[in-house]
């Protein structure tokens, strides 16, 4: 496979998996929003905003933190490179330019769910409508995802396929972590407060993992149950140890079809082996934030290892 095919099919579920997570970020913090009024719900929307890095980009448009005006922003905003719709256009092209290493059905998904998109977010997405713009990008990511698995067979396409998912979807898990913990929370004296109950259920809402929690916890809510399953839970899907597990195997098919491992190999093997290592009170105790920061640097490390390796940049 050329290292730009692999590049394309690398960055086209990147994307994918990015705009739902924008979404999903974005969900989280409007149900939070709701739940205060006036400056606290303006320092919710500006959290959002930070948390995705738009905060110099979105500052130079608009002069408030209005739910109305991060929506537009974050999901279609002209000033905004990385907006939902330029996410979904950005795979698209990508898709376009390596149609012969995907499936029919993948690119159809792709391609409807960008023109679907087209039309939805023709116009600015208020706040009352909101819930129907954030439904529709989760099911057209998920549309594409769908193909993938039942169309495409096994093999390096597929392998850089989920590789791209779970690099993007690790990130953004770890994201609204500490989103939560060290922004959304405005003071320690909320810990263990009906507030800080509401915001940890609207987190693992965001990450579809409300359910699956409650089955498993018989509904208990606390910090540290609800961070375990979310960064140690194997069983969940967009846990961080999920994400990491699947980087290892599908890195391990790759260094199977190429006959040898690379640095990107080793990379991911000891960060996932010091994550299974871990126990969330070692997290807690060395602190949450840094634990946090840590998973995103090594997972960034991660990506640009396996670009380089497999030469996505000539």
């Amino acid at each position: 496979m050329l290292g730009r095919t692999a590049n394309n099919i690398f960055w086209m579920f990147r994307y994918l998996e990015r705009a739902e997570n924008t979404a999903r970020l974005l969900e989280a913090g409007h149900r939070i929003a709701m739940t205060r009024g006036g400056d606290a719900a303006s320092e919710e929307w500006k959290s959002v905003i930070s948390t995705l890095g738009f905060r110099k980009a979105y500052e130079a448009v608009y002069p408030d933190y209005s739910g109305a005006h991060v929506c537009d922003f974050v999901l279609r905003g002209k000033a905004n490179p990385e907006s939902v719709m330029a996410m979904f256009e950005t795979a698209r092209t990508n898709a376009r330019l390596c149609r012969s290493a995907i499936t029919g059905e993948v690119w159809e998904a792709v391609n409807e769910g960008w023109m679907g998109l087209r039309d939805l977010l023709a116009r600015q997405v208020r706040e009352s409508n909101l819930g129907t713009a954030l439904a529709a990008i989760r099911r057209e990511s998920a549309l594409a995802r769908g193909a993938t698995h039942g169309s495409m067979i096994r093999d390096e396409v597929y392998s850089f396929a989920r590789l791209g998912t779970f690099i993007e979807r690790g990130d953004n898990t770890a994201r609204i972590l500490d989103m939560k913990y060290y922004v959304l929370l405005p003071s320690i004296s909320y810990v263990g407060t009906a507030l800080d109950t509401g915001q940890w259920e609207h987190v693992l809402r965001s990450l579809s993992g409300e359910r699956a929690y409650r089955w498993l916890n018989a509904g208990r809510m606390d910090a540290r149950s609800i961070t375990k399953f979310v960064i140690l839970d194997e069983r969940f899907p967009r846990s961080l140890a999920f994400c990491f597990d699947q980087m290892r195997e599908n890195l391990a098919a790759l260094a199977l079809l190429h006959g040898h491992e690379g640095q990107a190999n080793a990379l991911i093997r000891e960060a996932d082996q010091d994550l299974s290592q871990r126990s969330i009170d070692q997290i807690f105790d060395r602190g949450l934030h840094q634990f946090l920061i840590g998973f995103i640097a090594k997972n960034r490390q991660i990506a640009d290892t396996i670009s380089k390796e497999y030469r996505f940049i000539d």
